[in-house]
């Protein structure tokens, strides 16, 4: 999970904080909190079911298909999305090295190259896949962990600049600080959405959510705090590798930032390896209940890899990431809005779900210190989601709502296939494409399965009617 949520995102993020002071330290430390409340609600509601899906699994249970499917829609947005920020932030790193003048075309071309090598990896199987991020992951804490602790004995206080530099009142500057440093936490929610591929998830899924949590806000908080105070505040403004410029200003010569450019760059690669899986994974779970197109469903390979949802996302990764090279001169922030945007939605009815869950079906069995708790973490982070569509500015919501409610024609299309019957026959992969006892494998059926709930005391069963057969899921 740390490997999807510390990518080159925040190794880009102090120069894109940098316009608002050091008064950006104040807000990170607000999401921050607001981040653990959403990671322990997220732990909280992995408990209830080990189905992969996460938001999109906790919306559709807890308020019906509609809501699951806005879900899986937003989020499919954000992963892919964020893959664009993810990747702009990369090519200032690769460019350390090569197109060091910044030309649009060099950069959009490394851009091109940075979405596809893990969309490569990816389709050769999830064990790759797995194991590149192991790798990745390692090398990436390197600098920032140098960064988090011998690079605080380096600052200068006068590196820091105004407190507030926005120009805007101290709550506005804070809540726009905000929506910005949250995209550094996007992806704490990814081991939910994998939870099908995790061993025990009731317990593991959990525990990597909030200890992950943890241990990334350490790093950010601190490797922040830490360029800030050893990068001039006008040169980290324009800066395109703050890390790399921080690590020769303590070292002097080109050799640190060249060490921590490269470790940034497997970084880089580690992080879009991850949430190209995400990609596809959120609106396979949301194919298999035929919420999605049936073609986001089929699986290819050892393992069932979901080749057509890894292609089409990189796909449209790519082409907002030529169209914001293009049209954009802080292309970073613009993408990295939207992203962050279209993740609080899901985060939203997360939080919403868990309240639902709590107040309806959580009252019993548990001491009334335990519920206050549970409610306060809820009530928190969905206060928290909607401060964060606050701070992300008009524009962005436009956007946003733009992009979302483009699903709906989607969703009234399947509505309709599913009316006429038939036309969604290829929804659930066939068991000829998933190895038997993996976590994808899933019975052939030949339409849609209609489902029916009941309600037993500390499960969820679901009834799933087949043509002239019936099969019965707890979770």
């Amino acid at each position: 999970m740390i490997g999807s949520i510390i990518g080159t995102g925040v190794f880009a993020l102090p120069s894109a904080l940098a316009p608002y002071g050091p008064i950006s330290l104040v807000a990170f430390a607000a999401v921050t909190l607001g981040a653990l409340a959403l990671a322990m609600t997220f732990g909280a509601l992995s408990k209830r079911t080990s189905s992969s899906g996460g938001p999109y699994v906790y919306a559709r249970e807890a308020f019906g298909e509609f809501a699951g499917f806005l879900n899986a829609w937003s989020y499919w947005i954000t992963a892919w999305a964020g893959n664009a920020a993810i990747v702009v932030a990369w090519v200032g790193y690769v460019e350390v090295f090569v197109n060091t003048d910044h030309r649009v075309g060099g950069s959009v071309l490394i851009a091109l190259v940075g979405l596809w090598i893990p969309a490569a990896v990816n389709l050769t199987g999830v064990r790759n896949t797995g194991a590149f991020q192991v790798i990745t992951t390692v090398v990436k804490f390197v600098p920032l962990i140098f960064m988090a602790t011998i690079g605080l004995l380096f600052v200068d206080p006068d590196n820091f600049g105004p407190f507030n530099a926005s120009g805007h009142s101290t709550l506005g500057a804070i809540s726009a600080a905000a929506a910005i440093a949250l995209f550094s936490y996007l992806g704490l929610e990814a081991a939910s959405v994998v939870a099908g591929r995790v061993r025990d998830p009731g317990r593991n899924v959990s525990r990597a959510t909030v200890y992950g949590t943890l241990a990334c806000a350490v790093i950010y908080i601190l490797g922040t705090l830490a360029v800030f105070g050893t990068v001039s505040h006008g040169a980290l403004g324009s800066s395109t590798a703050p890390f790399t410029d921080a690590a020769n200003n303590i070292f002097g010569g080109t050799w640190a930032g060249n060490t921590v450019a490269v470790a940034a760059i497997v970084s880089g690669i580690g992080a879009l390896n991850g949430w190209t899986m995400l990609c596809a994974e959120m609106p396979y779970a949301a194919a298999r209940d035929g919420l999605f197109p049936g073609a986001f469903a089929r699986t290819r390979g050892v393992g069932g890899v979901p080749v057509f949802g890894i292609v089409v996302s990189t796909v449209l990764a790519s082409l907002i990431t030529v169209f914001s090279y293009t049209r954009f001169e802080d292309v970073f922030t613009k993408i990295v809005l939207l992203s962050v945007l279209t993740a609080v939605i899901p985060y939203l009815f997360s939080a919403a779900a868990q309240l639902y869950w709590v107040l309806v079906h959580g009252r019993d069995g548990v001491t009334l210190g335990r519920l206050i708790r549970d409610v306060t973490v809820a009530a928190l982070a969905m206060a928290f989601s909607y401060w964060s569509i606050q701070g992300s500015g008009y524009q962005t919501v436009y956007y946003g709502l733009f992009v979302l409610l483009l699903g709906l024609p989607v969703y009234v299309w399947l509505k309709r296939t599913r009316q006429e019957g038939g036309a969604l026959d290829e929804a659930a992969p066939a068991a000829s494409d998933v190895p038997p006892g993996s976590a994808a494998a899933v019975p052939p059926a030949p339409r849609a399965p209609e489902t029916r709930s009941a309600r037993l005391p500390g499960r969820r069963t679901t009834v799933v009617r087949f043509r002239g057969s019936a099969r019965r899921d707890q979770h």
